[in-house]
């Protein structure tokens, strides 16, 4: 299963289940599993609760993964669930610069007078002039759509163009409203993979385009975030300012990407999500996906594609897409 990398640190969390069994939160310590419902004396319905009490269970969990003399089960034979079930899902948009500028010359009317590179030189103006106003773009998505990192992830059919897009999630430890910037990763747990799947003929509304997007449409299809595998404690991130993010399809590389070219950084993400909603522990704060897209390459999701995505640290996940009606 060499799907299932190692991830940073000496310990990560999951959510696993034996063939047909009920899932169950998990320590994962190199290739070995301990079920932390028969461990951790408040027995955790599921990861989700174990987060909840983050700040006291950590060194729980630090001791535990160095205890040699537990029960623990193979990682080979069980299967991995999403890491996590958050009641809320912030995302983030246009937060890569390359990728931004590689959207906005796709998009390009077909009358639109400027070449190419009139437009590019156009969007990155705006986009150095975004992060130098301090405004990221976030909106929500729905835990319905979150999916498990081996699963598949079925095509509507009424999806023209899914395309895919990798990027890193925090995960909320504590309550968070109102944090500022310098305290925002004080409420963060750990970091996981999520893939925003979306379907690019529905991002933006045809009969009233004064609306601007539709990102129910377009990106909460079920199964459209495939999660995880893992939940992987902040503190083994050295700095998530440097993270690579790749995803190929069908073994070809697409996305090759540092989170160095993110405008905004976690921080300033959770702190600006936090001055309107509350965050709440398990919740998800999504940054935004790197140039590579399907829409870029001009190669769009498809029966029968496998997306690999991996993030320096985090592990990789795993999907095969499937064409509604044909699994």
């Amino acid at each position: 299963m060499a799907m299932l990398a190692q991830p940073a640190g000496p310990f990560a969390l999951g959510t696993f289940s034996a063939q047909d069994g009920e899932p169950f939160p998990g320590l994962l310590v190199k290739d070995q599993v301990l079920d932390l419902r028969s461990t951790l004396d408040w027995a955790p319905s599921g990861l989700r609760a174990v987060v909840e009490r983050w700040e006291e269970t950590l060194p729980v969990l630090r001791a535990l993964a160095d205890d040699d003399a537990l029960d623990r089960r193979p990682l080979e034979g069980l299967r991995v669930h999403a890491p996590i079930e958050p009641r809320q899902i912030f995302q983030s948009g246009a937060n890569y610069r390359q990728h931004v500028i590689d959207l906005e010359v796709a998009h390009r009317s077909p009358d639109d007078p400027r070449t190419v590179e009139e437009a590019r030189e156009e969007i990155a103006a705006v986009m150095d002039r975004r992060a130098a106003e301090d405004l990221p773009y976030v909106f929500i998505g729905l835990p319905s759509a979150i999916t498990g990192p081996y699963d598949d992830v079925t095509l509507p059919a009424w999806a023209e163009k899914p395309d895919w897009e990798l990027e890193l999630a925090a995960v909320i430890a504590r309550p968070a409203y109102r944090v500022t910037v310098e305290e925002a990763l004080e409420y963060v747990a750990g970091y996981t993979i999520a893939n925003d799947l979306t379907d690019r003929a529905t991002v933006f509304r045809r009969d009233m385009k004064a609306i601007g997007t539709d990102w129910l449409r377009s990106k909460n299809a079920p199964g459209f975030t495939p999660l995880g595998p893992w939940l992987v404690p902040a503190e083994s991130i050295a700095d998530t300012g440097d993270l690579r993010v790749t995803l190929t399809l069908n073994g070809e590389t697409m996305q090759d990407e540092s989170t160095k070219d993110m405008l905004f950084g976690v921080a300033r993400l959770v702190s600006y999500a936090s001055q309107t909603a509350q965050l709440l522990p398990g919740d998800l704060v999504l940054t935004g996906s790197p140039a590579g897209n399907g829409i870029h390459w001009g190669r769009l999701l498809r029966d029968g594609d496998v997306m690999e995505g991996s993030i320096t640290g985090l592990g990789v996940q795993r999907t095969r897409c499937v064409a509604e009606g044909t699994a």
